[in-house]
């Protein structure tokens, strides 16, 4: 494994907290009751980092759950040289469901370099990897940017894997990926990791597209530069409420954002520790013998130069 830097190590000991503060609620019922308990062991490791920031990314307003709010401090007396971003569970009525796809998450990057989402709660969003530069675009159409990604990828577009997430809202996307042939990827929920996914070579997801939150979209593009992957987004408010706070707050609702727009700077780090089975993680494991908890993470910085897939074991109380 590739060195990795010091903020990593600190966000990848916040979200194992985070996964194992959860996991006495997995299957409750209660999303908010497994956010919170998220969310309370994040922050409490958090108090004791090695590094500096401030919260520009934080959860829970959009479904009215417990949070890490914006403008919370990181890391008690250091330097705030970080813009974080957090997601103490992505997938929370999945984790309540103890169903497959929760995830916890966390992401940083230089002070001022992430993109402000927090007047409108979704993003379009087009991701792939490094063979989608200067083939796929957001202002294409789904069934262009399948053929053009397949004939970059040399297959046939009926092999092409395209992750969409299954809301309303993306009811018309879904059916014309379906009309070229290519196989959609349904996820309900599990917005952040569906899009590293897809940035990642053989990781089964080649393209996703469609609106998903906005928050996850910024801590995805983290994930997404230092896999040397493509990303584009674009605000897309889903209530005239949303409009009128991104027009008060002077957002460009037609700007396409790149990569470097959603998230700049050269020292980038994120993280992703199951709590659920899924498509990186096998979620919380429970070693018998050892009378421990195992969580398995994906771990990624501008020092990495592939991903890495660290394990950690708690010992049970």
């Amino acid at each position: 494994m590739a060195a990795l830097y010091q903020p990593t190590l600190d966000m990848l000991a916040a979200t194992v907290a985070a996964s194992i503060g959860a996991r006495p609620h997995l299957g409750s019922g209660d999303k908010n009751l497994v956010d919170q308990a998220a969310v309370d062991a994040m922050r409490a490791s958090l108090r004791g980092a090695d590094f500096g920031g401030i919260v520009v990314i934080g959860e829970g307003e959009k479904d009215e759950a417990p949070m890490l709010f914006n403008g919370e401090l990181i890391g008690a007396g250091q330097p705030l040289d970080w813009d974080i971003a957090v997601d103490p569970i992505d997938g929370t009525a999945l984790a309540a469901r103890n169903e497959p796809g929760a995830v916890s998450v966390m992401a940083a990057a230089e002070r001022g370099s992430m993109l402000e989402t927090t007047e409108v709660y979704y993003l379009k969003k087009l991701v792939t990897g490094a063979a989608g530069f200067g083939v796929v675009d957001l202002d294409l159409s789904a069934t262009q940017n399948i053929l053009a990604l397949a004939a970059a990828l040399d297959m046939s577009p009926t092999d092409v894997r395209v992750a969409v997430i299954d809301k309303p809202r993306n009811a018309d996307l879904i059916a014309e990926v379906e009309s070229t042939g290519a196989t959609w990827v349904r996820f309900a929920e599990g917005d952040v990791a569906m899009a590293v996914a897809a940035a990642l070579p053989n990781s089964g997801v080649d393209l996703l597209l469609g609106v998903g939150g906005a928050p996850e979209g910024v801590v995805t593009a983290c994930a997404v530069r230092c896999l040397g992957g493509f990303m584009q987004a674009r605000f897309a408010p889903q209530t005239p409420d949303e409009i009128e706070r991104a027009m008060m707050a002077d957002y460009d609702l037609e700007k396409k954002f790149e990569l470097l727009d959603l998230v700049g700077g050269e020292r980038l780090s994120f993280v992703l520790s199951g709590v659920t089975e899924g498509i990186f993680t096998p979620g919380i494991v429970e070693d018998f013998e050892a009378n421990e908890l195992v969580v398995q993470s994906l771990v990624i910085d501008h020092n990495s130069t592939a991903p890495n897939f660290v394990e950690v074991r708690v010992e049970q109380a």
